[in-house]
């Protein structure tokens, strides 16, 4: 395993300037690895498509759907017996119809929002975002420091650190999903 340090880039000329800069500093071209990383939700890794065999954010959903319903069939069973004298027995029915179907939307709001953290406190930090990246293998903390001022100086955006392998060019054991350590 070494120290991988890596950089986003808008442009595929920007990842070459840095490709050009991590050589010149030494860096072999077979430790060096640069790549297009998708928006989150669109890597594939499924049969059916997607990062994940469910959405992240409606892990909550079923619940809140069940008590949405269930709130609004009673308070439109309610209602509905209010108007018994106009619609007969077929009022509670419709009323806590239209109440269930009317209260499991509501519940939607149970969803969260990429990056917006658990009740538990976990995912707080945002994934990574999408654009070019360009990924250097270091084995020593001096090379670290030489790949992190190279990239600082090319103007790398969300610089990061992370262990792995790169080999032949290619940084074998990245995961689109992992959180970042920034830098």
């Amino acid at each position: 395993m070494s120290t991988i340090i890596a950089g986003h880039f808008q442009l595929q000329d920007e990842i070459a300037d840095a490709r050009l800069a991590l050589l010149s500093a030494g860096f072999a071209p077979a430790r060096i690895s640069s790549f297009y990383v998708n928006p989150p939700g669109q890597h594939d890794l499924h049969e059916l498509g997607g990062d994940h065999d469910k959405s992240p954010g409606a892990k909550e959903s079923d619940e809140g759907v069940v008590q949405g319903g269930a709130t609004g069939a009673v308070a439109g069973a309610v209602v509905g017996a209010a108007t018994i004298p106009i619609t007969g027995p077929v009022g509670p029915v419709v009323g806590a119809l239209v109440g269930a179907h009317v209260g499991s939307l509501y519940s939607l709001h149970k969803m969260k929002e990429a990056g917006e953290p658990d009740e538990d406190g976990s995912n707080v930090q945002p994934p990574r975002k999408a654009g070019m990246m360009i990924a250097v293998a270091a084995d020593e903390p001096a090379e670290t420091d030489k790949a992190l001022d190279i990239l600082r100086r090319l103007g790398a955006r969300e610089i990061e650190r992370a262990e792995g392998q790169i080999s032949g060019g290619d940084w074998r054991d990245f995961n689109p999903n992992s959180l970042p350590e920034r830098v």
